[in-house]
């Protein structure tokens, strides 16, 4: 396609289980946002899509261990999601959600298409079973063993070590994330679409077609899951939450999650062609459309294989163009986890660092996981806003600003004859706009900021070489000559910033006055390319202000003790509880002997990490203690402790010590030990605990 007429461009469905965090950002919705941003200042018919992933099984896990509905956890979501991508700029036509009425009918319709043309089969198979739960057990209610590389806590659809997708039953060892134990098989049917009959397709169209100009790992996935064979998959499951199965004979059924997932994307088009008073159709059923999917690696399958054949079963859809699926990124050298709370989650960052989305913008795409995994680290953010966005952005836009004022009252001051010097500078601004667009449209979003940036370095060259803070001193033709030409390179920054840096794209806008009200004579993208000036001579700017601003170390500080923090909390949530021991008499219990007794010596156990050695008032009488409690308490620390003893406990030797009882402690989720004390009010040495 060498000219498309429009672009339908669809982010990644987030599932409503939880925020966004940077990890969805770095892999979909910057980079998406980016292009389709690209496209609109190309003039171009663009529809960005995108909108809540309501029906996932994640969804019912996480309204079961919040103890609420389905219904409610993805309302909560929903609204967190849909605001936290407005208030990050994230430019979508419309975020619709899949509980949206359009969406069950547009699913719904699909369905009944394939089934009225007979592109499905129906079968009766046997699929595991939690008997003490009574239920089917969807794919994200099963781990087990994963059948290729062996990753232990792979989910029933898809290994998340390895990305090989399969189904629950291939699972070795699975065992229920209800009830814990081991299913069992018990027949149910249902419908699948026959991937097999689609696989000379497939193969044609992918591997032996115009498709390797995809990223590796996208064609690799593809063409490594077409050759290892095509299994029909099933697209109904045995739940309670979801889209029923609009047929006949499927009471209790609903549409699987990745069946009714990416028509999400159709239905949201369509509703925001009916907002819009335009045709929805054009965008998704004409050849002259470009139609890209922005995922992350682990979505690859289903927006390659199983949608593209879904599409293509249907038979009235355009097949997508290209699918740049990104790799992962890892937060502080581990793997980002929604589970164990190691994540920084979008709408807490907005709070954290009000108007400065633009600064994480940029670092997610200076560092987005394009060709391998890629690790976010705070002090790389702090790094990259105080030395690339403060040190070469910010100042040479405040340079110019403040000189701009200084010397013409913000006027652009006419130009005299222009030396070798500035016509090179001049020519190379020409060109950036070409070789960012050359990036952009490769999906190589981390090359064309990096060539953005190199536009604010030459701005910052071109000043430090030219020096108009001397020359105003001595030839005032030769300055404004200098001062006409740095502008030139910031009314270029502002609009080639626009797609990466949309906030300071409007600051910059304001600063330097391009909008004169009407955002129709704003500058465009080719006009960097074919205007002899983006700013007249004569033309007022604006007052400055900072575009960026320098990252304090205790912002950072008080970022990492968060993480940290946050990993403390969630490992103190989630700590197991030792099951109980065998059941005593209560014989067995009054034989134990529990009195209140008083430290009153203590001292470390030489050569013993963990003992001290403890002098004991116990009110029968005062007796040698040996316990492991040196890495939570000194001894200083533990005299006068009132505590819990067990004194008719056999004594024992412990390092040449003989240890005549037993004090009570607990341990914390942190590891810490804690004394199980008595009241002390009124409570004497040698008083027993019954």
């Amino acid at each position: 396609m060498s000219s498309p007429k429009r672009y339908t461009i669809t982010a990644a469905l987030p599932y409503t289980n939880g925020p966004v965090h940077i990890g969805h950002l770095a892999g979909v919705y910057v980079p998406a946002d980016i292009y389709a941003r690209f496209q609109r200042l190309m003039n171009k018919d663009v529809a960005f899509v995108c909108g809540s992933d309501e029906h996932g099984v994640p969804i019912t896990l996480k309204a079961k261990k919040e103890g609420v509905t389905p219904q409610e956890v993805v309302d909560k979501y929903h609204a967190i999601i849909k605001k936290s991508f407005e208030d990050f700029g994230i430019s979508f036509d419309n975020y619709s959600r899949t509980s949206a009425k359009i969406h069950h009918e547009t699913a719904s319709d699909f369905f009944k298409k394939l089934y009225d043309d007979e592109k499905f089969i129906e079968e009766v198979t046997e699929q595991l079973y939690d008997e003490e739960a009574g239920q089917f057990l969807a794919d994200r209610f099963i781990l087990g063993t994963c059948p290729k590389c062996g990753f232990e806590e792979s989910y029933g659809d898809q290994c998340e070590n390895c990305g090989t997708s399969h189904n629950a039953t291939d699972l070795i060892n699975p065992k229920s994330v209800i009830s814990g134990n081991k299913p069992v098989l018990k027949e149910t049917k249902h419908w699948f679409l026959p991937l097999d009959r689609y696989e000379n397709w497939l193969k044609e169209w992918i591997v032996k077609g115009h498709k390797k100009d995809w990223k590796t790992n996208v064609y690799g996935q593809c063409k490594s899951w077409i050759d290892d064979g095509l299994r029909p998959r099933a697209v109904t499951r045995d739940l309670d939450w979801g889209i029923p199965v609009p047929v006949e004979g499927a009471e209790g059924k609903v549409l699987y999650v990745w069946f009714d997932a990416p028509i999400g994307y159709i239905s949201a088009t369509k509703e925001w062609a009916a907002r819009e008073g335009k045709d929805w159709e054009p965008y998704w059923k004409n050849e002259d459309t470009k139609l890209l999917h922005f995922i992350g690696k682990d979505n690859i399958v289903f927006h390659c294989i199983i949608f593209p054949s879904m599409l293509k079963a249907e038979g009235s859809y355009t097949l997508p163009n290209n699918v740049p699926a990104n790799e992962f990124l890892n937060l502080e050298g581990n793997k980002i986890s929604t589970s164990k709370n190691w994540a920084v989650w979008l709408h807490e960052y907005l709070e954290d660092f009000p108007n400065q989305q633009d600064v994480l913008r940029y670092v997610l795409t200076a560092n987005a996981p394009e060709t391998k995994d890629n690790d976010f680290t705070w002090s790389d953010f702090q790094a990259r806003n105080n030395n690339e966005l403060v040190a070469i952005f910010g100042n040479f836009i405040n340079r110019v600003v403040v000189l701009t004022d200084k010397y013409y009252d913000g006027a652009v001051p006419e130009p005299s004859e222009f030396t070798e010097t500035d016509s090179q500078a001049l020519n190379e601004l020409r060109a950036y706009p070409a070789v960012i667009s050359s990036s952009i449209e490769r999906y190589r979003f981390r090359e064309a900021q990096m060539e953005l940036m190199n536009v604010a370095r030459l701005g910052n060259k071109y000043l430090a070489d030219e020096e108009p803070w001397k020359t105003i001193k001595t030839d005032a033709d030769r300055t404004q000559t200098i001062m006409y030409v740095a502008l030139q390179i910031a009314a270029a920054l502002a609009v080639l910033s626009e797609p990466f840096l949309p906030f300071t794209s409007e600051k910059l806008n304001n600063i330097l006055d391009l909008k004169k009200g009407d955002p129709n004579k704003r500058l465009r993208w080719s006009d960097i390319e074919t205007k002899e000036a983006l700013l007249m001579p004569g033309h007022h700017i604006g007052k400055g202000e900072l575009l960026f601003s320098k990252m304090e170390d205790e912002q950072i500080a008080a970022q990492i003790e968060k993480l940290q923090q946050s990993k403390k909390d969630n490992e103190a949530m989630n700590a197991t509880v030792t099951p109980q021991k065998d059941t005593i008499t209560f014989d067995d219990f009054t034989k134990l002997d529990m009195r209140v007794g008083t430290i009153i010596e203590a001292e470390k156990m030489p050569k013993a990490k963990k003992l001290l050695v403890l002098k004991v008032d116990t009110g029968i009488d005062v007796r040698t203690i040996v316990s492991g409690i040196a890495e939570s308490f000194t001894a200083e620390e533990v005299i006068g402790k009132k505590v819990t003893v067990l004194v008719n406990l056999a004594p024992r030797a412990l390092r040449g010590v003989d240890s005549e009882g037993m004090i009570l402690m607990t341990e914390m989720p942190d590891g810490k030990l804690v004394f199980v004390n008595p009241d002390d009010a009124g409570v004497n040495n040698g008083a027993t605990i019954n």
